[in-house]
């Protein structure tokens, strides 16, 4: 498990403003697990009991060979991504499947002494059974709003959106045919697609920041893939940021796209939520181009949000509430 600093360069922007004593970026956390064999929900390679670890995960992030190397071998003896992808996904389905087809059998044995809401669990279940069966991901299954709110009782790994991570060849730093391929089909399956190297990512973060930009600049980036991960996750899941800034510290916060004010109070503390009063809420914007919190409401910009605001990405906020 490693958490990794959500790169955001607002946050800066602000404190250079606000001038805190400590700058506090959010965070996004990744799991790392070994990689799924054909087969091995029947124990192959390393089984898929270890799958237990992701199943708090919100988004899956699978990496894809995309490049050749005689030096490297590949477990199935050829280099096709979409079959590697494919491979792992009816790994997943098939973990699914077992969950699902437990707890059928026991809403079965439910449904047969009367129970009536045994016997609606079992329509749904039976809906999620077949799905799987025929090897389709959650995720793509038209699903009734009974099924979608069972569906909450569970840790279904493919009912999560996805992320592709291309791994191509150095040469090939901004893409190849492989993973062409590979973005092609996550197109087609709603999914995000990230080209990178990961021998390079590797060799970037051992850098100190004043070489990492010249480094990436020798090989014509902009940015590490590792921030690129990091935004197509926010977008996955849906998520924006919003700032907080005194001057103990200034801090970036993570909130789902279209919260209200009080969600985004709970994020810092369940107490804000629920003493919550308002929310002085200034845009970014509007704070970086006036020069801070006095000058922002000086000019009128300052704006105190009740309950039913709904939070915008870069919104720096300060929250009154009752203790």
């Amino acid at each position: 498990v490693g958490a990794v600093a959500v790169p955001d360069p607002r946050l800066q922007r602000i404190a250079d403003i606000v001038l805190p004593r400590r700058v506090v970026p959010s965070t996004m956390e990744f799991v790392d697990i070994a990689g799924l064999v054909e087969g091995a929900s029947l124990g192959e390679g390393l089984g898929n009991r270890f799958l237990a670890h992701i199943r708090e995960t919100q988004a899956l992030a699978h990496v894809v060979r995309c490049f050749d190397n005689d030096k490297v071998a590949h477990v199935s003896g050829r280099i096709d991504p979409i079959s590697d992808i494919e491979v792992v996904e009816t790994e997943l389905a098939l973990a699914d499947l077992e969950t699902i087809t437990r707890s059928l059998e026991n809403a079965e044995k439910q449904a047969k002494s009367g129970d009536k809401d045994a016997r609606e669990r079992v329509e749904c279940l039976s809906e999620l059974q077949s799905g799987l069966d025929a090897g389709v991901a959650v995720r793509a299954m038209s699903l009734n709003d009974a099924t979608c709110t069972l569906l909450r009782q569970f840790s279904l790994l493919t009912a999560r959106p996805v992320l592709f991570v291309a791994n191509v060849e150095e040469s090939n730093i901004g893409g190849n045919t492989l993973s062409a391929a590979v973005e092609e089909y996550a197109a087609e399956h709603g999914a995000e697609t990230v080209v990178l190297n990961a021998a390079v990512e590797a060799e970037i973060a051992t850098l100190d920041p004043s070489e990492r930009a010249e480094f990436l600049t020798e090989l014509g980036l902009e940015e590490p893939g590792l921030n690129r991960i990091i935004r197509a996750g926010y977008r996955l899941l849906g998520l924006q940021s919003f700032f907080t800034a005194d001057p103990k510290v200034c801090r970036a916060w993570t909130v789902r796209t279209g919260a209200r004010a009080p969600a985004a109070a709970a994020v810092i503390h369940t107490d804000f939520e629920r003493g919550f009063i308002r929310a002085q809420t200034i845009g970014y914007n509007d704070f970086v181009t006036l020069g801070g919190e006095v000058a922002a409401r000086d000019a009128g910009k300052a704006r105190d949000e009740g309950k039913e605001y709904v939070v915008t990405d870069g919104d720096v906020m300060l929250f009154k509430f009752n203790t």
